[in-house]
């Protein structure tokens, strides 16, 4: 993966909270429609259900498929989430991947 990314351009990382109701049974387990998303777009990182109620994350992998994730995640999501509103943080270029899949974090 990293040589592909990198074949791709500049990597990116970027943190992320998901508000609305986005959290449930289909969230879980192989990191729920969003690791089925981010495998499909071909990033890495990881997503956790909070206490509030929210999902907070992080996506990392080549700039165009970070973008295609966080619009995903602004405005599709999981089939039955709604969302509100999503955060981004720290959006940063990156050397190199700290990750090698998409994962759930408890």
């Amino acid at each position: 993966m990293s040589a592909l990314a990198k074949a791709c351009g500049a990597l990116k990382s970027v943190d992320y909270e998901v508000f609305g109701r986005v959290q449930g049974e289909e969230g879980r387990g192989a990191a729920g429609p969003g690791g089925q998303e981010a495998r499909k777009l071909g990033v890495v990182g990881w997503v956790k259900n909070t206490r509030q109620g929210t999902v907070t994350g992080q996506v990392q992998g080549p700039e165009d498929k970070v973008n295609a994730m966080k619009s995903w995640l602004s405005k599709v999501g999981s089939p039955s989430s709604r969302i509100d509103r999503t955060n981004f943080s720290n959006e940063k270029e990156i050397s190199k991947l700290d990750f090698s899949g998409f994962s759930t974090r408890y």
